[in-house]
């Protein structure tokens, strides 16, 4: 084989080897290296929660090509002519001559290597509480596969019996159900208001209130002021209210932090406001010979124009194609950015969200309209879950803005579908009449999303008056006259109601007895059942009769995130 260009990656986890794979598909005769500090490479990192949480035994399984082969660097080098150095780091780039310095971990011994074109894979590393006793014996995080190991060995053993999850954000919730599973009573911290900032309260408050049905505890706005310890080893966890938290195991997922040190030391632009290696649409860094992709870069927001960090295996899979691609060749592929699409398993639900949530939307200045939505996956004879849905768009154009969804449904799909209509800029009209597959094993045949699409059109229109759950019980709890019309059956109420007042006047028997609603055609009446469809039908029913401020408690009973009279 004829010699050709020298591509040198940087990093061996998920953007590094997809890089050095494609570079190998596009040019046959390139001389492609890969320098990896782990002893592992293409690391299924965001596999870790399961391994750790049992779903699968052998851990060979997250470093795996889908025949089962594991890509070590004899499969790298047998399967593909790329030559894998593991346990090797980069120690610095000389841009002048063209090389990288490299470390040898075992050995000591340096080396260097030259190249053409280079690529910066080098990820991001966990960010610490800048709190005391971050070094006792019992704190990790699972940003690796030997904090993997750490856990599953924990797991199986099954000695520790209290742990705290600092976080609670993707990984931390992950985290969560892995270690609860396997018997350890687990205490999530979060320092904002909620889990997953990537929901809007409501959602994230109804997935908070599934963790602590599954036995784990959960703790918002108090974050850790010290791991406490003796001779060495963790023993609690203490809050900024002094609260301490007895426990022998701390996994900190707080977030990362772009690992931009080799770049910033070679001269490469970093960005101020999201922290990471400044890249253009090619992936190109400010020098054009070198390459970055993967969590150690920043890209822009497709709806706000930001930059911002987005650590995500599929944008890092992406990413590293499109790095492959030019760096291999005089092709001109771009990455234009994210959307931040994500999803996660909670227990028996997941939680997924696209675009902006209503909270992210206006502080960037969108005036936003939104609606939440509440409905079984698919018809009841084929064994429905619920899924809740919120969608933000901007008001005038309509156009689509963010979906949110969680529940044990699927809820994947729905943010899928979302995350496509993002793309295509569609707008909550578009939606209403998407053409989507249907059949009952599948969806209702009218599909979640374009329900709440649907649901949302109506309220934009002025047809439907929605008030959050969150609001209504504000003016609940702050004495305001309501009158709060629940059009459920008698059984079902009997089996669980709100216990804020409420009404309950059958929607079946509505029309006969209207004279038990206010006489006040002015005064506000607030509608809801189940999912409140029913409640809807109430309000279009009373504004037929004449009332004039009636609205509907958007998402119905399944979507209260507060506690219910059962």
């Amino acid at each position: 084989m004829s010699e050709g260009r020298r591509i040198v990656v940087i990093g061996g986890s998920a953007a590094g080897p997809k890089a050095a794979a494609r570079a190998r598909r596009v040019d046959q005769h390139a001389r492609v290296t890969i320098i990896q500090r782990e002893p592992d490479l293409s690391m299924a990192s965001c596999g870790y929660p399961y391994y750790v949480g049992g779903f699968f035994e052998d851990r060979n399984k997250l470093l795996c090509t889908p025949t089962g082969v594991v890509r070590d660097p004899v499969f790298f080098m047998n399967t593909k002519g790329i030559e894998a150095r593991t346990k090797t780091e980069a120690v610095s780039i000389d841009r002048d001559r063209r090389v990288v310095r490299c470390r040898d971990l075992e050995s000591g011994e340096e080396d260097e290597v030259p190249y053409d074109k280079l690529v910066i894979a080098t990820g991001a590393s966990p960010v610490m509480p800048p709190v005391p006793g971050t070094d006792l014996e019992g704190i990790t995080t699972l940003q690796s596969m030997r904090d993997a190991d750490l856990l599953r060995r924990i797991r199986d053993e099954r000695k520790i019996k209290n742990a705290v999850v600092v976080g609670g954000g993707l990984i931390g919730v992950e985290t969560c159900e892995a270690l609860e599973l396997a018997g350890i009573h687990i205490t999530v911290v979060e320092m904002l208001p909620q889990i997953l900032m990537f929901l809007d309260w409501e959602l994230a408050k109804l997935l908070e209130n599934h963790m602590k049905a599954k036995g784990a505890h959960v703790i918002t706005e108090n974050p850790v002021s010290a791991f406490l310890g003796e001779e060495g080893k963790l023993t609690g966890v203490k809050l900024a209210n002094g609260t301490e938290l007895p426990c022998e195991l701390a996994v900190v997922a707080a977030g990362v932090r772009p690992n931009v040190g080799l770049a910033g030391d070679a001269g490469l632009d970093v960005g101020s406001a999201a922290g990471g290696i400044v890249v253009n649409g090619e992936m190109q860094t400010s020098d054009p010979d070198i390459y970055a992709a993967g969590d150690c870069v920043e890209i822009p927001n497709l709806l706000t124009g930001r930059s911002v960090h987005a650590p995500y295996g599929d944008l890092a899979n992406l990413q590293g194609r499109v790095v492959g691609t030019n760096a291999a060749g005089d092709e001109h592929d771009t990455f234009p950015g994210t959307i931040q699409t994500g999803v996660c398993k909670v227990f028996d639900y997941a939680a997924g969200a696209t675009g902006l949530s209503e909270r992210s939307a206006r502080e960037e200045g969108f005036d936003v309209e939104t609606v939440v939505h509440a409905e079984p996956d698919k018809p009841g004879f084929m064994g429905a879950k619920l899924i809740v849905m919120k969608m933000v768009a901007e008001k005038g154009s309509g156009r689509l803005l963010g979906v949110q969804c969680i529940g044990p449904g699927d809820v994947s799909k729905r943010i899928a579908i979302g995350a496509m209509a993002l793309h295509g800029k569609l707008t909550v009209d578009d939606l209403t009449v998407a053409d989507l597959p249907y059949a009952p094993p599948f969806s209702p045949a009218v599909d979640n999303i374009i329900a709440c699409a649907q649901t949302l059109q109506n309220k934009m229109a002025g047809r439907l008056r929605g008030i959050p759950a969150r609001e209504v019980k504000g003016r609940v709890d702050a004495g305001e006259d309501l009158f709060i019309l629940d059009v459920r059956g008698a059984d079902e109420y009997e089996q669980m109601r709100l216990g804020i007042g409420e009404v309950l006047v059958p929607l079946g028997a509505l029309r006969k007895r209207l004279d038990e609603l206010p006489q006040d055609r002015a005064k506000e009446i607030i509608c809801y059942c189940k999912i409140s469809l029913r409640g809807y039908e109430a309000a279009r029913l009373l504004e037929a009769h004449g009332w004039t401020d009636v609205k509907v408690m958007e998402g119905g009973i399944m979507a209260w995130p507060f506690a219910r009279e059962k």
